[in-house]
């Protein structure tokens, strides 16, 4: 069963996101034995219906489970909609013989698809690579009980409780209290806050015509490399990387998909085939 066969009637959080939350908190919620009665006729019978329906009980927990990474200041109707994506893999998934609710079963499946989708999205400099990483990424800010510097001792229980070393909890915590400096001084400051700005420490190598030269060749290669890279793709393919991502207004998917007549699922998987595409005419390296 392919998550783009449920249908879940004209539900959408990209066209009215409060509307839509409006909805699914409306939508009858089900008791064990409906839940089992349903989850049975579809993995016994494929009944789509009932795939339909056990979906559209719990967009209500996707919602809140989406609200609780609104900090990473990414749009709420993209959060929702790959949480729905994850819902819709834990139903095909979810086998009624274990003795669980479908909520439970389905959290990890509605908070693996979001955790992807944040890391994507997050920063273009990846803050989280490897899977310790990852796992402070989502838990260290709750974990921290004030906003000062852990000391050993809470850097010690965190590493405990999260099963990493304590050196991985110190350099999660740098990577996630990091933030831009200026490199010149504020027009507010004082003289002497002035004369601390970085500008006046560091030496500006990029005066140097060699540099110039070598980053003016990199940046042209990089750029000529991407055109022809987009040049391979379909003309749909390119226009959804386009608004995505080298549009000054960036469409949701949503957006397009309206524009196209498809589903916001089969957008999301365009673009991620046309940027497996990219990376493999210009390299990783160019791609965040």
């Amino acid at each position: 069963m392919s998550t783009s066969l449920l249908p879940v009637g004209h539900l959408s959080p990209g066209h009215d996101l409060n509307g839509y939350i409006q909805a699914v908190n409306v939508i009858p919620m089900l008791t064990a034995d409906e839940e089992r009665e349903l989850a049975f006729r579809l993995h016994e019978e494929g009944d789509l219906e009932a795939a339909r329906r056990l979906v559209l009980s719990h967009l209500r927990f996707v919602v809140h489970i989406a609200r609780s990474y609104s900090g990473y200041g990414l749009p709420q109707a993209d959060l929702i909609q790959e949480g729905n994506v994850g819902l819709m893999k834990a139903v095909k998934r979810f086998d009624p013989n274990q003795g669980v609710r479908l909520v439970s079963f389905a959290v990890h499946w509605i908070k693996a698809e979001i955790h992807e989708f944040v890391l994507r999205n997050w920063r273009i400099v990846k803050i989280a690579t490897t899977k310790a990483q990852r796992k402070l990424f989502f838990n260290l800010r709750s974990a921290k009980k004030r906003l000062a510097w852990l000391n050993n001792d809470e850097v010690d229980a965190i590493a405990r409780d999260l099963d990493v070393k304590p050196e991985v909890v110190r350099e999660m915590e740098g990577r996630l209290s990091a933030h831009d400096a200026g490199f010149d001084a504020s027009p507010g400051d004082d003289e002497e806050s002035a004369w601390q700005a970085p500008v006046h420490f560091l030496d500006d190598d990029a005066a140097d015509p060699a540099t110039q030269l070598e980053d003016s060749d990199w940046e042209g290669d990089a750029t000529r490399r991407l055109r022809l890279a987009l040049e391979e793709l379909d003309e749909r393919s390119r226009d959804i990387l386009q608004r995505r991502w080298l549009s000054e207004h960036k469409a949701t998917l949503h957006d397009l998909a309206d524009v196209y007549g498809v589903s916001a699922e089969r957008i999301r998987q365009l673009e991620k085939n046309a940027m497996k595409k990219i990376r493999l005419q210009i390299g990783d390296t160019l791609v965040a």
